[in-house]
């Protein structure tokens, strides 16, 4: 502190005795000295102190030396060590850190550092004179030019990438510095590229073509792939920022054989007994959220099914069910390598099938697919990871009919072996559990197994359930519908009625099998009537409207006390048009039916948020409006005696328009045949008039050409050749005339030019002999009026200065 003292003493020299300068007074001084010293030197000291002085006094070096300090960037580039007090001075001016120094001052902002970086880029020259810097080599410029650009960025994200964007070779100057060998400037350079390629897409384009991917394995290859420290990190996050929500970027990474390069990411065979550093979980959950960006749902179907085949070939998805079958690994990287691992065989059968047939190893040995459910209807697992292994296995049914069959095929009577556990078991364990969430997982994930397939729905109403010792078995439809009835928790009745919905949605053999449930139909209409107003109570009302309209729409009529028009009568007569239109309203109000309608993997933190499917929100979507169209249509009244004698004079007329419009088209195509013959003659007379004029032009040149002296006896005249040469004669007369005429007219013309130009010419001369005139006439009238004389005039001139 003392050697700052005296270094400040130096500086501005000693103060008066009794008297000490204030902050500001002192930064005024500090300023004034870098702005008009002539010296380095001092301008050097004057930036170092202002450099000490910006922690604990920031607003003051702010205000008032930030134009110096940029007048320092422009004009004393020769002088690193200067240019490195300025940047740093900057920097802790923006800072968008509170200085510990600055704590016991109350009067300083929080985000001070965002107001003072709002300054700076209000001339987009600043940040340019930072980029400039960039290239110098000095380790103490380029590091604190590096760490400037990282404070803006922090504070202005927007602003300063719009600014980087339209500077020439902006981005390329940063990118350049990932290739410098001094570690602490690649990896803040590493720290900016994060900042500044996030929610940017032409920026992102930008510096993957940049050969970034390449840069980036190279740092992540050196640092020794998972086992890595934080640079790996780092790494993999720019990598991220690269690829999401970027097709050209996916594209770019995919036929690079980048994927490929990601393989030894998920070689982790070496540490399930050293266990797993927390930097080591940091570094591989990265790396899954990049391979789940390139196979992401939102992505184009041609990209997702692009990659996922890459993904396969390269044993990627491999070396994933490693780790979802390894020991010890970590519960977060666990379950997001069960997202992964769906994402990457959603909608590909090839993937599909592969995981299928991966098998744990259990004791004994069993399907992957049965052990990841045993874990989903297992109560004493975290919400989280059932989440994960449900969306797994919806990834796994997703538009593959094989998979769905072979699930359904789990539940009909079969002659194997009782004693294995299938996974329809689990499914059926778990919907008629007492845990709520494995009512709902399992609803969900059978409801999956009917989506887009009528053969499965029809097939699992053979399903056949024993309810109790020596009753007879009653099928699973019947056993789903009672359940509704009884349970009073509300996500098991959400999870039914969803089944429900899908598993009736065009199938009318679904349908009539539901109407013949006793109680079914009763328990819909009086849900719909009630007058509960609490959330979940409204939606489910809503969803009890749903189901009862899909039994109105895809009746066969095969029930007689409950066909189509029998159930909409019953509906207008209980609830009415309005109220069913409004409770099918409230299903798409609630909060987690507008959550759950935005992306397939369902996301909830807390058991009170798993409510509502991805499917079903489609499902819903696509019927809700005929639903409504068909409690709304009326059957068409049977037509009165006096209408249909009118309908049959209609009939008639339309019947003679017809017959009419038959005889028109026929007519019509003899006129187009006729047309075609008179072309063809016309054709054929043109060319036959050609041939007698080369033949006439043939017989002339012989004629002319003949040198033998006796006489040639000749075939007498043809009158044709005489008609042809009266005709050229009458032409070649109109030709002349017309030449004629057209001459007369040149020659008139060129005399009427003539003519104008002459007038021209002599409208000229009198308009400058007419100026004359009134040049001496004016010069006339200012000799009479100096004399004193009168001038017959309005307006008389004011007399001109040069007159003598």
């Amino acid at each position: 502190m003392n050697f700052f003292k005296s270094g400040i003493k130096t500086v501005l020299g000693a103060p008066e005795a009794g008297q000490q300068p204030s902050a500001s007074e002192t930064v005024e001084c500090l300023v004034n000295r870098v702005s008009n010293s002539t010296l380095l030197e001092d301008r050097r000291d004057a930036c170092r102190a202002l450099k000490a002085m910006s922690r604990k006094y920031r607003v003051e070096v702010g205000a008032m030396g930030m134009d110096t300090l940029k007048q320092v960037l422009e004009l004393d580039r020769a002088d690193n060590e200067t240019i490195n007090y300025a940047l740093d001075t900057l920097n802790n001016i923006m800072s968008p850190a509170q200085f510990d120094e600055e704590e016991e001052n109350p009067m300083v902002p929080l985000n001070i550092g965002e107001q003072f970086t709002e300054v700076f880029l209000k001339d987009h020259h600043n940040v340019q004179l930072v980029l400039d810097l960039l290239d110098e080599y000095d380790f103490r410029v380029r590091l604190s030019a590096i760490q400037l650009l990282t404070s803006m960025l922090t504070n202005r994200p927007k602003d300063i990438q719009e600014v980087i964007l339209v500077k020439p070779m902006g981005v390329s100057k940063m990118m350049d510095l990932l290739g410098d060998n001094r570690e602490v400037i690649r990896n803040q350079t590493l720290l900016s590229l994060i900042k500044l390629t996030i929610g940017n897409a032409n920026i992102q384009k930008i510096v993957a073509f940049e050969n970034a991917f390449d840069r980036l394995f190279e740092i992540v290859s050196s640092e020794g792939y998972s086992d890595g420290g934080i640079i790996v990190e780092d790494c993999l996050l720019l990598m991220f920022n690269l690829l999401k929500n970027n097709s050209s970027n996916i594209n770019f990474f995919k036929e690079g054989s980048y994927i490929q390069k990601m393989l030894p990411m998920f070689n982790t065979s070496e540490d399930a007994e050293e266990g797993w550093s927390p930097q080591k979980v940091s570094n591989v959950h990265c790396m899954l959220l990049i391979v789940r960006t390139l196979v992401s749902p939102t992505n184009s179907a041609q990209i997702i099914s692009s990659c996922q085949k890459i993904m396969k070939n390269v044993g990627l998805l491999d070396a994933l069910c490693n780790i979802l079958m390894a020991s010890g690994v970590p519960a977060d990287i666990l379950t997001e390598t069960i997202n992964t691992v769906g994402e990457v065989v959603r909608g590909n059968t090839v993937n599909q099938d592969f995981i299928g047939n991966v098998v744990a190893p259990s004791n004994p040995p069993r399907p992957a697919i049965v052990v990841l459910l045993m874990s989903m209807v297992n109560e004493k697992q975290p919400i989280y990871l059932r989440c994960a292994i449900l969306y797994c296995f919806q990834c796994y049914l997703y538009h593959n009919e094989l998979s769905q069959a072979g699930l359904v095929q789990t539940l009909l009577p079969s002659t194997s072996d009782v004693s294995i556990l299938t996974s329809g078991q689990l499914l059926c364990g778990g919907l008629f559990s007492s845990d709520v969430l494995s009512n709902w997982f399992s609803a969900v994930a059978l409801m999956h197994a009917l989506i887009d397939n009528q053969a499965q729905k029809e097939q699992l109403l053979r399903v056949l359930l024993a309810t109790n010792i020596g009753s007879s078995p009653v099928s699973l439809l019947h056993q789903c519908t009672l359940l509704l009835q009884q349970t009073t928790k509300p996500q098991s009745k959400v999870a039914l009625l969803m089944l429900l919905s899908h598993w009736m949605s065009e199938c009318p053999a679904a349908v009539s099998a539901f109407l013949r449930v006793p109680g079914g139909v009763g328990y819909l209409v009086n849900q719909t009537c009630s007058n509960e107003h609490d959330d979940n109570e409204c939606l489910l009302q809503g969803l009890s409207a749903f189901l009862l309209g899909i039994c109105i729409h895809f009746n066969d009529d095969s029930v007689e006390n409950y066909t189509g028009e029998c159930l909409r009568q019953l509906l207008l007569k209980r609830i009415g048009i309005e109220t069913f239109t409004a409770k099918l309203g409230e299903v798409c109000k609630h909060e987690l039916y507008n959550k759950a309608a935005k992306h397939p993997q369902m996301r909830a933190k807390a058991a009170t948020d798993i409510l509502i499917d991805y499917e079903f929100c489609r499902l819903f979507k696509s019927l809700e409006n005929a639903v409504s169209a068909r409690l709304e249509a009326r059957p068409e009244p049977e037509p009165e005696p006096e209408r249909a004698g009118g309908l049959a004079q209609y009939k008639s007329l339309i019947r003679q328009q017809d017959a009419r419009l038959h005889e028109l088209l026929q007519q019509l195509d003899r006129l187009d045949a006729q047309n075609r013959q008179l072309q063809s003659a016309l054709n054929d007379s043109i060319a036959a008039n050609s041939l007698l004029k080369d033949e006439n032009t043939l017989l002339k040149a012989q004629v002319s050409t003949s040198s033998l002296p006796t006489p040639v006896p000749v075939p007498g005249p043809d009158p044709r050749v005489a008609e042809y040469e009266a005709r050229v004669e009458q032409l070649n007369r109109e030709v002349a005339r017309l030449n004629d005429v057209v001459k007369t007219a040149q020659d008139g013309q060129k005399a009427a030019v003539e003519e104008l130009e002459k007038l021209k010419k002599d409208q000229d001369d009198l308009l400058e002999l007419l100026a004359d005139q009134d040049l001496k006439l004016n010069e006339y009238k200012m000799r009479l009026v100096s004399l004193g004389q009168p001038v017959d005039e309005e307006n008389p001139p004011e007399p001109e200065q040069n007159l003598t």
